[in-house]
């Protein structure tokens, strides 16, 4: 079975059709720029091209960087704030003319590892954090999702965690990756104390490189391994979400 994923995120917009038979995409996906302000109108245009640029005509799963509740969008700190209180599968859908299912971000990509990738079969607290231009968190309890968790935003030494330790934050103060590694391990070490988490999937499209900074990562007792869908996992949940999975 084949459903349409498009992830949107902070710098761009991707999107492919997913084989949920195998939790993996059927083509190579279609990839804009996030548009800058990222206003509902202006995102709603690149979702479009991305989708109309495979010829789709079926449902759509759509992933959103912030609090989902329904369709409506409650938060949206990487994207302009005009998506407040926006109903985005109302929006969206009216723009493609299809049926759209939003969902959070992170949440999309945390439901796609437990299914195919580094979480299936685990049990007790999972958490799955993508890191990019923020960092976005997925809880599972026993392989249920406790969504919008937006574990980001927690404060870690008078500082946002996602403006410390976020992909973007190594790139924009040109960070080491031993660097980089000591913060993210500060803010795993955090998210530990306040959950005990058994695993902590690490995604985004940093995941890529995990073997640039994972090993430099110590004094945290819960097992950390690398998304195995990658940078992909948002796609793959999006659609997930659309088929009602």
């Amino acid at each position: 079975m084949n459903v349409f994923g498009v992830d949107i995120g902070g710098t761009g917009i991707k999107g492919a059709p997913v084989d949920l038979d195998r939790g993996d995409l059927v083509e190579p996906r279609y990839k804009v720029l996030t548009p800058h302000p990222a206003t509902p109108e202006a995102v709603a245009d690149g979702v479009v091209e991305v989708v109309r640029h495979f010829g789709w005509s079926g449902p759509v799963g759509i992933t959103f960087p912030g609090v989902v509740t329904g369709s409506v969008i409650r938060t949206a700190a990487n994207v302009d704030k005009a998506w407040i209180g926006t109903d985005a599968g109302q929006v969206l859908g009216d723009r493609l003319n299809l049926r759209a299912t939003v969902l959070n971000d992170a949440d999309a990509a945390g439901v796609a590892e437990m299914a195919f990738g580094a979480g299936r079969g685990r049990k007790g607290a999972v958490f799955l954090l993508t890191f990019g231009t923020g960092i976005g968190s997925a809880l599972f309890m026993d392989g249920k999702l406790v969504p919008n968790t937006e574990l980001g935003h927690l404060e870690l030494n008078g500082h946002e965690a996602e403006k410390h330790a976020s992909t973007k934050a190594k790139e924009d103060e040109e960070l080491s990756w031993h660097h980089w590694a000591h913060r993210v391990q500060k803010y795993l070490a955090h998210v530990e104390m306040l959950f005990s988490p058994e695993l902590f999937i690490i995604g985004g499209g940093v995941s890529r490189k995990a073997d640039k900074f994972l090993p430099l990562i110590e004094g945290i007792r819960a097992e950390i391994v690398p998304a195995e869908l990658q940078n992909n996992a948002g796609i793959v949940g999006a659609a997930m979400a659309a088929a009602g999975r």
